[in-house]
């Protein structure tokens, strides 16, 4: 506990027994509660409306002095602490604001997360794991507050003005993710974020997907629809609940992405369209049509089951699932109708 805080709980504790003691004096002086309690409650805080009964013992004039003096003093004193413990936390915001600040003035080449929502702490916590240098923009204190706790730098203020994101340094930033839950405010962002720093990486959510044109034309080199990427990563499950040792296992599909994105390579799913002109052609055929851009390493039978490493003659069918390996193709557009 700090000083301050110490100070007023000491000081209310004295003010208490100080009441306590001038009510239980004036009740054994033949007092009524109500006569009591008055009578200590406008000698403390000085209101000096006069004795409720006329006090005539020497003893009892003595007590009252007594009550005023010890009363005026904890009054003072809980009054000063209270003031000192206002201060001090507004002294500690200040100076925790302009570390911050200095902070943020120091960074380069960083990320500017808009939003510490949900998305947005996730990114902060994987930024942070990875030891990227970031800053964290939003307008509600409690969020700031929780991402402070977390030991991420913050600046409260509103995105969507320039000045904000020039002091989140703008200019010097490498990305910028703009993951509030409002489009507007994002396409607002993006926009202003281009004309600060034409080189500027931005990546953008969007909750509608007619959204993303307008994120796109505003400047935005990345467009996420966390609701789209849901919807398909649920329709995936569904489709192929075996899947879970190659695809659903975040911890080797990551590693397996990051490795094979060295050889610029990816690795892509999709599900074969009922008029695709690969149903009913085996692998060895779809991987000839696309000779050196697709390798099939896994297909899930829409029956059931998950062939891995699978026979180059097996039949495709409608409704399998394809997992490949590929050099920049687009694996649904390969197997859609002509």
């Amino acid at each position: 506990m700090n000083h301050p805080t110490r100070n007023l709980l000491s000081g209310l504790v004295f003010l208490t027994v100080v009441i306590v003691a001038g009510v239980v004096g004036y009740l054994v002086a033949g007092w009524s509660w109500s006569d009591a309690i008055y009578m200590v409650i406008i000698s403390i805080f000085t209101v000096g409306y006069g004795e409720v009964r006329p006090i005539q013992e020497e003893g009892l004039r003595g007590f009252t002095m007594l009550l005023i003096i010890l009363g005026c003093f904890s009054v003072i004193f809980v009054s000063g602490a209270f003031v000192q413990v206002l201060m001090e936390g507004q002294i500690r915001r200040v100076m925790g604001e302009r570390r911050m600040n200095a902070e943020i003035k120091k960074l380069n080449n960083h990320t500017i997360i808009c939003g510490y929502g949900r998305i947005g702490r996730m990114v902060a916590a994987d930024l942070k794991d990875g030891q990227r240098p970031f800053v964290i923009v939003d307008k509600d204190p409690r969020r700031l507050e929780a991402a402070r706790e977390c030991g991420h730098l913050t600046l409260e203020g509103e995105a969507t003005e320039e000045s904000v994101l020039i002091e989140a340094g703008v200019t010097r930033a490498a990305v910028l993710a703009t993951v509030l839950p409002a489009d507007a405010s994002n396409v607002f962002i993006t926009l202003s974020a281009r004309e600060l720093n034409p080189g500027l990486n931005i990546i953008a959510r969007g909750e509608d997907p007619s959204t993303e044109r307008k994120l796109l034309q505003a400047g935005a080199n990345r467009v996420v629809l966390p609701a789209h990427i849901g919807a398909e990563r649920i329709s995936h499950l569904i489709l192929f609940p075996e899947a879970e040792e190659l695809i659903d296992n975040a911890e080797k599909s990551d590693q397996l992405q990051a490795e094979l994105s060295v050889l610029g390579l990816e690795l892509e799913e999709a599900v074969i369209p009922k008029y695709s002109p690969f149903a009913g052609k085996t692998i060895a055929d779809f991987e000839r049509q696309h000779a050196g851009t697709v390798i099939v390493i896994a297909l899930h039978r829409k029956e059931g089951g998950t062939e891995l490493r699978p026979n180059r003659e097996s039949p495709l069918q409608a409704g399998d699932g394809v997992v490949v390996v590929g050099r920049g193709s687009n694996l649904a557009k390969l197997l859609a109708p002509e």
